[in-house]
């Protein structure tokens, strides 16, 4: 019977502490009290219990990883990693940030479609007993390209204050299905539609194929996210190419062949040059066709 009983007790040590293997200390915590407990780190821990308090008349807590971890370990919380030296405690402040998070909702909505939120949270970066009356919010060009970020609102009297924010979404983004060369065309053949959680992107992912033909700008890995930095429009002339030039009016309609002198667009202007030397202007309108300017 005790060999059971000690069996049972170490299966659920071993189970209990599994549990937690894949928890990742955060650089900083935002509380709503001046005690910290382990479910602050932990949620729902099943062993609660008050690690640290923050001093009186201050608003964080800074603390060592490796101390942190100690003290979790002792507590039966085993594997937690940490990835920063110190982990920060802030007290949390009691203020309605729904009209920063509605603003902060429609800037990411604009820059993508389909975007789906699934949550927003703001922190001001140090304790603010209330928000001033008036504000406006204001965020970077280039935020939306990440997750989280900070952004500030200015009050009349140019005053700014700063937050954190993250958001919690899914966007749609198109990935290539195999290695491609420069100026590979891109179509449902060679990509692949797919929703991910946002994360960070070094450029905005493209989020149509069919609106204009487009082509690599260069050569993509298999399973690389698509970007605008990764596209152009598709090229239907190239230089050196042979392209049908039509020469139309009311009672006839000519057609020849000459060399293109670069490479075109749809609706590009652009010198061909004839057999006999001839240069002449013409407007793109196909795939190696032109019609005389």
């Amino acid at each position: 019977m005790f060999k059971k009983i000690t069996l049972f007790i170490l299966l659920t040590n071993f189970i209990f502490a599994s549990d937690f293997a894949h928890i990742k200390l955060q650089s900083t915590y935002y509380i709503d009290s001046d005690d910290i407990y382990i479910s602050h780190i932990i949620k729902d821990a099943p062993r609660n219990k008050k690690i640290y308090k923050i001093t009186e008349g201050k608003y964080t807590k800074r603390v060592k990883s490796q101390e942190l971890l100690k003290v979790l370990k002792e507590n039966g919380y085993r594997d937690i990693v940490a990835e920063t030296s110190y982990v920060k405690f802030v007290k949390a402040s009691p203020i309605d940030t729904s009209k920063i998070v509605q603003h902060l909702k429609l800037y990411y909505q604009r820059h993508y479609k389909n975007i789906e939120i699934n949550g927003i949270k703001i922190q001001s970066r140090g304790f603010l007993e209330s928000l001033p009356k008036s504000y406006t919010v204001e965020i970077r060009d280039d935020s939306f390209l990440s997750k989280d970020g900070i952004l500030s609102i200015k009050t009349p009297k140019n005053k700014k204050i700063y937050f954190n924010f993250m958001v919690n979404a899914k966007v749609f983004v198109y990935t290539t299905k195999e290695t491609l060369a420069r100026a590979t065309p891109l179509s449902a053949l060679n990509t692949i539609k797919k929703s991910i959680i946002l994360d960070r992107f070094m450029a905005k992912p493209i989020e149509e194929l069919d609106a204009k033909p487009l082509e690599s700008r260069h050569h993509l890995q298999k399973d690389s996210i698509i970007t605008t930095r990764d596209i152009e429009i598709l090229s239907m002339i190239k230089r050196n190419q042979s392209v049908n030039v039509s020469m139309n009016s009311k009672n006839m309609s000519i057609t020849f062949s000459a060399r293109a002198l670069k490479d075109a667009k749809m609706g590009d202007t652009i010198t061909v040059e004839k057999a006999n030397g001839t240069r002449l202007k013409v407007v793109v309108v196909g795939k190696n066709r032109a019609i005389l300017k």
